[in-house]
């Protein structure tokens, strides 16, 4: 059974077709080869809160993502606005994601704790926010990947709690 993921990137310049969005390139890769997760829908809006929440709205309840993988808007400035869309529309935080990915990226570079991702559950779709730049989503999502399917398993009812 292969995970159904959806990609989220959050950027005025990748919307306005300014930048290349390499880091949602490195997500689909991470997936694809380490998860067997299957990119359902990928999309890239501006820094507007409305908009990342209405499109993770509708990653959740009309395409059934059971992963949604944000990147981009969970720093400091003022623009920065996916954590708080994010909360938005989630049922339940699981802070446990953010937490592990902080602490990692942290032990790299110190000006992660800067990041303010947040990780949650809207209905039965897990929502996780990633930096903007491909390193740190790549140093992000190896700090969590292993437990994303044991995760995915429970929140979807595929498996127990224990495994």
């Amino acid at each position: 059974m292969r995970w159904k993921v959806a990609i989220l990137t959050a950027s005025d310049r990748g919307f306005r077709g300014e930048r290349e969005d390499t880091s949602a390139q490195v997500i689909r890769e991470l997936i694809e080869e380490e998860m067997s997760g299957e990119i359902i829908e990928y999309r890239v809006v501006p820094d507007e809160k409305d908009e990342i929440m209405a499109a993770l709205i509708e990653m959740t309840d009309y395409f059934k993502a059971d992963l949604i993988l944000t990147t981009g808007g969970t720093g400091l400035a003022v623009r920065d606005v996916t954590p708080e869309a994010t909360l938005d529309v989630i049922d339940r935080q699981a802070p446990g994601f953010a937490e592990a990915m902080r602490m990692y990226s942290m032990s790299k570079a110190p000006r992660a704790m800067l990041s303010r991702a947040v990780s949650g559950i809207r209905g039965r779709t897990l929502i996780i926010n990633l930096p903007g730049s491909p390193k740190g989503v790549s140093e992000n999502l190896s700090a969590i990947m292993d437990q994303l399917p044991h995760a995915l398993g429970i929140l979807t009812g595929r498996e127990g709690d224990h495994g």
